[in-house]
């Protein structure tokens, strides 16, 4: 392990450890998307979006295209994707309730 891999997984950590950005890095799974449809697809403001993909951006997780007028997203490594969906998997598998507001014993 090296100080690279140390650091990507502390970026991942502290994208997933907000709500919007890992809804947002769910949804890119399936397909690069713009602010707007995220924004609308999640129920958040589109300057939350902003501020989120901004960060994400930052983290090296998400990409950006400039097309015309407009700006997709992307997941930076399609592999992001699958591992995404592995994680999500391990964590239901390990204890669905573990992190539910009745059985949270993170806080």
């Amino acid at each position: 392990m090296t100080p690279t891999h140390t650091s990507a997984l502390s970026r991942l950590g502290h994208a997933l450890s907000d709500g919007t950005r890992t809804r947002i890095l769910l949804s890119l799974r399936d397909a690069p998307a713009r602010p707007s449809e995220l924004a609308q697809a999640l129920g958040v403001s589109k300057q939350v979006i902003s501020n989120q993909l901004g960060c994400l951006r930052g983290c090296g997780l998400v990409t950006s295209t400039a097309e015309g007028r407009s700006t997709w997203y992307s997941l930076a490594d399609p592999r992001l994707g699958a591992a995404l969906g592995d994680l999500l998997e391990l964590v239901v598998t390990v204890d669905p309730t573990c992190c539910s507001p009745e059985g949270c014993t993170c806080t």
